[in-house]
C-alpha cells in the first residue's frame, strides 16, 4: 500500500513540475503504430551518435541539448512493455521484416535528460523529461463512440453502413439472425454462433480495406475471446414498431440478453478503456494510411474517413494548465500523420498532406476551435525505399527504389499522382495507378533506422518541453 502511495505522490508531483509527458499513439488498422513508436524511440536513442545525423529539424538534437536518453522502467506494472528490442531484430534480420502489428495494449518509457533554457537553467543547469508512449490496437478506438449509443441507435447505425459491399459480406451472418424469435428464451450457443457469424462479416471487412469496424474487439478480442461480453451483434433488420414491441420482452429473452452484453460491453469494456488510457493523455498522435485505400475502391476510402472522424472525437481535449496536470491532464497538442510518405515521390507529398486534412477536416475545425495546436504532416517512420531519377527519353524522371513485398522483386517505379483532395466518383471509374508495399531496407543493429521526417515529429511533440 505505501509503495502504491508513494508511486501516485511521484506521479503528482512529475506532473506538477511539467516533468512527465503521456504520448498517445492512436490510429485505424495498419496505419503503422509499431513501426512509429519503434522508430520514435530508436531515434531518440541514438540521438547523439554519429550515425544518426537526420534530425536536423528537431532543434533539442541539432543543439545538443540533448545530453543523454535511456529506457527505464514504467509505472503502470499491470501494462505490457512494448517489446521495441523484438521489433528492432525484425529489421535487422536478413532479410529485413516489419514488426508484428499491434495486438493490445502496450507502453514504454523513457528518460531524457537535457541542458535547460530559460529561467529554469538559474536553478538547475539540466532537466530530466520523462515520456511515457502508449500504443493499442487501432481496432478498439472505433468503440469509443459507442459510449454515446444505446443499443437500437447503434443497430440503426450499422444498418445504414451495409450497402454495397458491406450488405453482400453480411449477407450469411443476417440470414441467420432473421430465423431467431428475438422474444424467445436465449440459446447461449446460438449467440454464441451469431456472434462468430458476424466476427467473420467484421473480418472480411477489415481483408477488404475497410476500416470503420464496430464492435473492434470481436476482431481482436484478446482476452476476451469466447467471453459472453464479445457474443452479441446490431439487429439491422428491424423497424422502428418492431423495436418498440421488443421492449417488453421477458428478460431472458434474445433481444434482452443481446441488449445486456451491448451494455455490458459499453460500461465495462469500451468506458473502462477509455478511463484507464485515453483520459489520462498528455498529446496525441493519430496516424492514417491514406495511401493503401486508394487501392480497394471508394468505399473503403469512405469508410476510412468515417473511422478517421469518429475516433478522435472521443478524447478529452483541452488546454494544459497546472491544475490539468495534477488532476484532469487533457490533450494539448494534435498532430496528424499520413503514414507511408516513402511510397510516393517527393513532390507528391504536398498532395498527400493536403489529401490528409481534407480526410479530418470536420474534425480539424473542432480542435482549433477548442485552442489544441494542430498540425499535419507526411511520414515515413521507418523508411523502406529510395527517392531516385529515372532517365526516359532524354529526359528525367523522380520515382522510387526498393523491395517490392508481394513478390520480393527490386524495382524502379513511379506510383502515380496522389489526390490533393477527397476523390469523386468520376476519380475511382478513371484511376489507373496502384501504390506498392514494400520491405524494410536492411538494417545494422547499432544503426539509426532510416525515416522520413521523424524529427519533425519529435520537434513538434517535444520541443517546447525541453527548453
Amino acid at each position: 500500500m505505501f509503495d502504491y502511495i508513494q508511486k501516485e505522490l511521484d506521479n503528482l508531483i512529475d506532473r506538477g513540475f511539467d516533468r512527465t509527458l503521456r504520448l498517445a499513439v492512436t490510429g485505424l488498422s495498419r496505419s503503422g503504430k509499431t513501426a512509429f513508436i519503434t522508430s520514435l524511440v530508436n531515434q531518440l536513442l541514438h540521438i547523439n551518435t554519429l550515425d544518426n545525423p537526420r534530425l536536423s529539424l528537431f532543434d533539442a538534437a541539432r543543439e545538443k541539448r540533448i545530453l543523454a536518453v535511456k529506457p527505464i522502467e514504467q509505472r503502470t506494472m499491470h501494462i505490457p512493455r512494448f517489446e521495441y528490442e523484438k521489433n528492432l531484430k525484425c529489421l535487422t534480420d536478413t532479410p529485413a521484416r516489419w514488426p508484428d502489428s499491434t495486438r493490445g495494449v502496450s507502453e514504454t518509457r523513457l528518460a531524457i535528460r537535457y541542458q535547460q533554457r530559460g529561467l529554469w537553467r538559474h536553478l538547475k543547469e539540466t532537466g530530466t523529461l520523462y515520456l511515457d508512449i502508449f500504443d493499442y490496437p487501432g481496432e478498439w478506438l472505433l468503440d469509443l463512440p459507442l459510449l454515446e449509443l444505446d443499443f437500437q441507435q447503434w443497430s440503426e447505425q450499422q444498418r445504414e453502413l451495409m450497402q454495397g459491399q458491406r450488405l453482400e459480406l453480411a449477407q450469411k451472418w443476417q440470414e441467420n439472425v432473421a430465423k431467431i424469435d428475438l422474444f424467445a428464451k436465449a440459446d447461449a450457443a446460438v449467440l454464441a454462433q451469431l456472434a462468430k457469424d458476424y466476427t467473420e462479416y467484421l473480418l472480411a471487412c477489415k481483408a477488404q480495406g475497410l476500416h470503420f469496424i464496430q464492435p473492434g474487439r470481436f476482431v481482436l478480442a484478446g482476452e476476451l475471446e469466447g467471453a459472453p461480453a464479445v457474443q452479441f451483434f446490431p439487429l439491422v433488420h428491424l423497424n422502428k414498431a418492431q423495436w418498440q414491441a421488443l421492449k417488453k420482452a421477458d428478460n431472458d429473452s434474445y433481444f434482452a440478453v443481446l441488449t445486456d452484453r451491448y451494455d455490458y460491453y459499453c460500461q465495462h469494456i469500451v468506458k473502462g478503456f477509455y478511463r484507464d488510457y485515453f483520459s489520462t493523455f498528455d498529446r496525441q498522435v493519430i496516424l492514417a494510411d491514406c495511401l493503401t485505400p486508394l487501392n480497394h475502391s471508394q468505399r473503403a476510402f469512405l469508410d476510412m474517413q468515417e473511422g478517421l472522424q469518429a475516433l478522435f472525437k472521443s478524447f478529452h481535449y483541452g488546454k494544459r494548465t497546472l491544475f490539468n496536470r495534477l488532476f484532469s491532464p487533457k490533450i494539448d497538442k494534435l498532430m496528424f500523420l499520413a503514414t507511408k510518405a516513402d511510397h510516393i515521390t517527393r513532390e507528391q507529398h504536398h498532395n498527400l498532406i493536403s489529401l490528409l486534412r481534407q480526410l479530418v477536416q470536420e474534425g480539424g475545425r473542432y480542435v482549433a476551435y477548442e485552442g489544441i495546436k494542430t498540425t499535419y504532416d507526411a511520414i515515413a517512420a521507418i523508411r523502406a525505399t529510395q527517392q531516385v531519377k529515372v532517365k526516359q527519353n532524354g529526359k528525367f524522371y523522380a520515382a522510387i527504389q526498393g523491395i517490392r513485398q508481394k513478390d520480393q522483386q527490386k524495382i524502379t517505379l513511379y506510383p502515380g499522382e496522389v489526390p490533393s483532395r477527397l476523390p469523386n466518383a468520376q476519380f475511382w471509374q478513371t484511376q489507373g495507378f496502384e501504390f506498392d508495399q514494400f520491405e524494410p531496407q536492411p538494417l545494422e543493429p547499432s544503426s539509426a533506422i532510416p525515416h522520413l521526417r521523424m524529427d519533425a515529429v519529435l520537434q513538434f511533440l517535444l520541443a517546447d518541453k525541453l527548453d
